[in-house]
């Protein structure tokens, strides 16, 4: 029953009322985003872009892959651009969402000579201090490292005019609250603030009202579907986890899997064995650098593995199309991290399956 209850949420058919071409964008940016494929907006970059572009404080709640990367990189990119003296802070929770943004920033800012540094643990802090000295015009961030590197007074975040906080919900899950209101305390009065949170919790709610001036609120509405995921369970009757693990992914149609472990160990546990029986898998956790995972999600998107493994922790912030299949080797913690999961396929309306092992 909980299995068969849950519902992963997609956004409601929406009918855009602009086109991308209409924003009065620098031809670069533009050509820069119609060479990204795009044409019609998302809702949430349908609503937000045109407020953005005025100035105005954002918070938008939306779930994870509704555009609003875009959403908040292409109105600031065009100010950037465009008036002197600007610089961008965005703080996400995951370095692997960092990365993503990272990745989107310079696809959108090709050919406008203006720079970025991300700024994530996982992997030295004196590359980053160099590049900061370069003064650049986007910082990218997780909360620890922004703290670690504004007490080195490498960071002073004085300078940013303009502020993204973006998934705020999942910050405050992680344990980052503190981390956050260290880093807003010492931002600028005089700045334009853009808050992103899949829910409107109390404790995001909180954040917001002291982070925000007479904001613009988007909310894109999501209906609850299960058409694009199957969602099973798989009865081990006493045999081992492994081998009917190993039974499944042998098969065709196992194209493209992620599988969900409880733990750091028992995820390297996993990929040790599957590795000694021929199967192409990489695992991401807590304890590898962020070099090892990045190249982990690299091989899997573009094929070179055909299997993922990861805790859920690592997985927040995952992009990944034409997952097939998600496996949940071990049971979540909470629904919600079920939720989460189970969402890494079916996405952009093709069909996934998720499947879960119970004894």
């Amino acid at each position: 029953m909980f299995v068969k209850s849950a519902t992963y949420e997609v956004p409601v058919v929406y009918e855009s009322q602009n086109s991308f071409v209409d924003f009065d964008l620098h031809p670069q940016l533009t050509k820069n985003i119609v060479n990204q494929g795009y044409i019609h907006p998302t809702p949430i970059q349908d609503q937000a872009i045109p407020a953005l572009l005025e100035g105005r404080d954002v918070v938008g709640t939306a779930k994870t892959g509704s555009g609003k990367t875009a959403a908040f990189l292409i109105p600031m990119i065009q100010k950037v651009f465009t008036q002197k003296d600007q610089k961008v802070l965005i703080v996400t929770p995951t370095r692997e969402l960092a990365v993503q943004i990272e990745q989107e920033f310079r696809k959108f800012s090709q050919s406008m000579n203006m720079f970025s540094v991300l700024c994530i643990g996982g992997v030295g802090m004196f590359p980053q201090i160099q590049k900061l000295r370069r003064r650049p015009e986007f910082v990218i961030g997780t909360p620890g490292r922004l703290k670690d590197l504004m007490q080195q007074n490498v960071l002073r975040l004085e300078q940013f005019n303009n502020v993204i906080l973006d998934e705020v919900d999942r910050m405050l899950d992680m344990g980052f609250l503190p981390d956050v209101k260290f880093i807003t305390a010492h931002l600028p009065q005089e700045r334009q603030s853009l808050f992103f949170s899949a829910t409107q919790q109390e404790n995001v709610q909180s954040i917001m009202q002291t982070f925000l001036h007479d904001p613009v609120r988007i909310t894109v509405k999501s209906q609850n579907t299960t058409s694009h995921i199957e969602q099973d369970i798989v009865k081990l009757a006493g045999r081992e986890k492994i081998e009917v693990l190993h039974e499944m992914l042998i098969k065709a149609e196992f194209e493209k899997v992620i599988i969900f472990i409880r733990t750091k160990h028992g995820t390297e546990k996993l990929a040790q064995s599957l590795d000694r029986r021929g199967i192409a898998v990489a695992a991401i956790h807590g304890n590898k650098s962020q070099n090892q995972r990045q190249r982990a999600i690299e091989a899997f998107k573009k094929d070179h593995i055909s299997v993922l493994l990861a805790t859920d922790v690592a997985s927040r912030g995952l992009d990944i199309n034409n997952v097939t299949h998600v496996i949940n080797y071990d049971l979540p913690e909470t629904y919600e991290d079920y939720v989460h999961r189970i969402g890494r396929t079916g996405r952009a309306n093709k069909k996934g399956m998720a499947l879960t092992f119970v004894d």
